[in-house]
This record gives C-alpha cells, structure tokens and sequence, in this order.
C-alpha cells in the first residue's frame, strides 16, 4: 500500500520523521525520494485569487485546515478545503472547496452540485456521521458563526446549523466529533480561540507594525454539544463542567483530540492551547468532566512552562501500548512530546525523543503520526508556519511579507522504500458510522502496535479514520484487539496482511 501527503496553507494529514528528512524529500544522504509532489497530477494545481500583502489583521496567519474523507461512500477519498479570504478583505466570500475523487485518482471540482459552500471566514473543519445514517456530516469552525451541513446521501448537502441548534459566532479553531456520554450518538466539541479586538494595533520588538500575539487579547471558553439523537444538539458545556468557573481564567484552543486517554474506557477531551497551560477535561463517567492538565502532566513543558501550542495528535510512538501525545508549538519552543505512564499519566520527553535540534527554530502548525515506510515505528510529518514577519525562506514562493500560504494544496507521494514490508488498514465501525474514538491493537511478527481511530487531529482538520498499521516483515497478522468507544473490548480474528479489513462492533468476542 502507497499513500499521500496533503497539505494545505500552514497544516497536513500525515506522514514522516522522527528519521529526518531533508526538505528535498530524501532521507538522511541517500537521493530516493521520500514522496514526490503530484499536485499537478490529480489536477489540484489550481488558479488562485493574487495574494496581497497582510493587513496585519491575525486571522490572516491563523489557517485555514482541511478535512480528507469520503463524502460519497464510493471508497475513495475526497477533499474539502476550508478556506480563508485575500488580507484585507475580511468580509469577502471564501467558499470552500469539495473535490471528488475519480477513477484515474484525480480530482474534480464539485462544490456548486454538492451545495458544499462555507462562504465566511473558514479555520477548521470537523467531519461525523451525527445521525448514524451512514453518510458523513460536515461542521465548519469559522471566525463569526459556525456553520454546520447534513449530508443527504446522494452527493449533496443541506445547511443546518439553527435546525441542528448551533449558535453562537465566537472565533472558532478546531472541532472533534465523538461520543462522549456512550449513548450511540456523536457529540460536538468546539475549540475556540480568542476575542478579537480588529483594529488592534501592535508593534514588533524592532517597533515595526506587526501581528498581534495571543496575549494581547482575552480568551474564550470552548463549547461542548450533546447530541440528542433526534437531528438536533445541545449546549452542554456549563454543565459538563467545561466552562472555567466564574473569574477563572479560559484559554485560547486551537488543537483538540477526543478519546480515552486515562485508560478508564471514557473519551476524554484535550485542548492544545496558545499560550496558555493546556486542558486535558477527563470524562467523569455522568455527564461531566473534570479538568486535570497539571495533575496528569498534559498542560505545561517539564519546566511548568505552557507553551503556544498548535496542533496535536495521538500515537503509540514506543510500542508499550499507551497512549502518546504530541503536539506543535511556537517558534523557540520545542515542540512537544508527552509519553503516556501508567495511571492515566503522562511525562514530558521532547528531550530525550531526538527532535528539538530540528523543531526549535520554527513555528509548527499541522502534525500527524503515520508509519511511512511500514517497518512496524511510527514516524511523524510536522508542517511549519510562521506568525511573524521575516526574511524570506529560501523556498518562498509569495515574496518577502509571505513565506507560504494562498489557499492553495499541495499533494505529495509516497515513495519510500517499502519492499518486503508489509501492512494492514482497518476501518473500525459501529451500527452504520465509524467508531470515532476506538483503539485498534494488531499483535504480528512478535510486536504489538496500537493505532487509535481519529478524525480531528492535527491542525483545524479531519482526516482518515481508518487505522493504518506497518507490520514490517510479519506477513501474518496473529491477533486483532479493539476497544470501542462504550468501553466494550472484543477480538476479531487473525488473518493475511497487506489488505484493508472493515471490522464492526458486535462481530468480535471477549478478549
């Protein structure tokens, strides 16, 4: 099996390091090329509007993300693209993109037939089947109201959000779907960032007009909604015990992740934050949540330190079966890597994980654990950004005020050397949807290897859910374990490799 990495403006969905790759895309001295861009090939090198010079008004470095998932159940991925409007013009309208796959793997615009069209101030994007129905909904985090589509199983979509009970026109970031309260159906988590104050003025250290930093402005609280199973949400958040009580102080999310990472069998919520300790709200098991970032070692740097973090996503990057979190920060900070203990704890090991010569000098936003060469280690692809004004890069393509981002994709390849390797991709489902938040582990060739089933990963985006396993020279798998979502564990049988595996809650027995 082959894959690609996407990116778009300053996030991803996928692939490698801890090895380092060079930015040519070899690794270490040897010229195979890791991937090769292929943008051009699939047909997404697409016009875009002439970037002008910023306005210095935040939300211009800020995003937008990407959601990679199949949109019309015909087996293949597609792409949505969020999308941002030109600096200076805040108010002008940006529609996002839907991009259907086709047989010879390229790609076709089919925004205006799907009725896809997120015309306002696009950042993130989170993708779930809300109403079980087997087609995937689609729910936009923007700066001003959110705006959230039902998917109507025939290639089209239908704009729900007051029908559904969204409200609300905070600035919003990341969003996850998942069940948090086991009832069957997928709840919302809405990560929020700041209130902006638009014509802010702020100044660099050189006293150069500049764009302000997070901690010019207040933060907002996050939202939580409780899926009632009838098409409709509702707000839950003060009573789950998400809002921070009255004179405390709330955060400014921009990550966030769903699923249990206590161990106790409940979706947890953690929330990378921008300048602020990071909250990792532990499922309480009735409703509500509790907050215990500094407790189990989630929210600040082994220094005490909280960090301007960005993206975040999960893996089991020493195979000892826990849990691992990493996440991208600031430019002069690491970003950083917390190892899951037993307990529900976790410890700080950006040192000891080799990356901090690589990642101190520049300001991480997408990142993505992904087996890239199917030898059994998880490796990880972090893409850079920048919030500040520099001197241009040397692979600057829009000139010295931007070093990256237009609204644009790029598409990279897979080819790394992959011979005599194999692997397993699994698609974890429950009824008609995928089971967002089960944890997937395939024993093979003596080694265990954990993968989680995640959307809302990274950086504003969703991304493939399905759990993707190298197994290196094990050409037999010897065990397949999940737990699911409700807390259930079951065993599916063994079987070959090199293959894509749907497995459905029920089917299994007990481990």
């Amino acid at each position: 099996m082959t894959g690609s990495l996407l990116l778009a403006g300053c996030q991803a969905s996928g692939s490698p390091a801890p090895r380092r790759a060079t930015s040519s895309g070899t690794e270490g001295g040897s010229a195979h090329p890791l991937f090769t861009e292929i943008t051009a090939e699939v047909g997404l090198n697409l016009t875009v509007e002439p970037w002008p010079d910023g306005t210095f008004f935040l939300p211009e470095v800020m995003g937008p993300g990407v959601a990679v998932f199949d949109y019309d159940n015909d087996g293949d991925l597609d792409i949505l693209q969020v999308r941002m409007p030109p600096p200076g013009q805040p108010k002008a309208p940006a529609p996002s993109r839907l991009f259907q796959q086709q047989a010879d793997g390229k790609f076709l615009d089919v925004t205006s037939r799907s009725g896809l069209s997120n015309v306002v101030y696009g950042q993130g994007v989170a993708i779930g089947d809300v109403d079980n129905d087997g087609d995937l909904d689609v729910y936009f985090a923007n700066y001003g109201p959110d705006v959230f589509y039902l998917n109507n199983g025939d290639g089209t979509f239908t704009e729900a959000t007051a029908r559904a009970g969204f409200r609300g026109d905070l600035w919003s970031s990341s969003a996850a779907f998942c069940d948090y309260d086991r009832d069957g159906y997928l709840d919302l988590f809405v990560a929020h960032y700041l209130r902006l104050t638009p014509k802010a003025y702020c100044v660099s250290p050189t006293g150069e007009h500049g764009y302000c930093g997070p901690r010019d402005f207040d933060g907002v609280p996050d939202t939580l909604y409780r899926n009632n199973g009838d098409g409709t949400f509702t707000d839950v958040s003060e009573k789950a015990g998400i809002k921070y009580p009255d004179g405390g102080k709330t955060a400014k999310g921009l990550g966030v992740i769903c699923m249990d990472l206590t161990g106790d069998g409940w979706p947890d919520i953690y929330v990378a934050n921008d300048g602020e300790a990071n909250n990792l709200w532990v499922n309480q098991h009735d409703g509500t949540f509790k907050e215990e970032g500094i407790l189990r070692g989630t929210a600040v740097d082994r220094d005490g330190v909280p960090t301007a973090s960005m993206g975040v996503t999960a893996g089991d990057v020493n195979g000892d079966g826990l849990l691992d979190l990493f996440m991208t920060n600031l430019a002069r900070e690491n970003n950083s890597l917390f190892r899951g203990a037993t307990g529900g704890l976790f410890r700080d090991f950006t040192t000891e994980s080799g990356m901090t010569q690589d990642d101190l000098p520049t300001t991480g936003f997408g990142c993505g654990f992904f087996d890239y060469d199917h030898d059994g280690g998880l490796d990880l692809a972090v893409v850079n950004g920048r919030v500040k004004r520099g001197p241009a890069l040397p692979a600057a393509r829009l000139g010295e005020f931007w070093n990256h981002g237009d609204n644009s994709l790029r598409v990279f390849r897979n080819d790394a050397p992959k011979e005599g390797r194999h692997w397993l991709l699994v698609r974890a489902m429950t009824g008609r949807r995928d089971a967002l938040g089960a944890q997937i582990t395939v024993s093979a060739g003596g080694r265990k290897h954990l993968r989680p089933v995640l959307a809302a990963y990274s950086y504003m985006s969703s991304n493939d859910p399905r759990a993707h396993f190298g197994l290196g020279d094990a050409d037999r798998v010897e065990g397949l374990e999940v737990l699911w979502p409700d807390g259930r564990r079951q065993r599916f049988p063994s079987g070959s490799v090199d293959r894509e595996l749907t497995i459905r809650e029920g089917d299994g027995e007990a481990p």
